[in-house]
């Protein structure tokens, strides 16, 4: 069975970028060097802040939407509720 990932991430300036992957660690990667989304490369995403998973890829991507159309206070108790002090999960090797 193969495991899909919503995931928030941040840079340097507090903008937050949420996406859908079925491979946290190498979209993680792409993010942070900038390969692969016009939107991370213009805003440079560098830092994974939550993340969930599921076994269902049509729960992730209705999850991702449902997750972009809410307020950004919102997502940041999201955030805040799993990792409060902002600390990069790809760096502690979560992803």
């Amino acid at each position: 069975m193969r495991t899909y990932y919503v995931y928030i991430m941040v840079n340097h300036s507090g903008t937050l970028y949420t996406g859908v992957t079925s491979d946290l660690a190498r979209r993680v990667y792409q993010h942070e060097t900038q390969v692969g989304s016009r939107f991370t490369k213009k805003y440079r995403m560098n830092k994974l802040l939550y993340f969930e998973q599921t076994g269902d890829v049509l729960s992730a991507i209705e999850r991702e939407k449902q997750i972009k159309g809410w307020r950004r206070s919102r997502k940041l108790e999201l955030i805040k509720a799993k990792n409060p002090r902002w600390i990069d999960l790809a760096g502690g090797g979560v992803a």
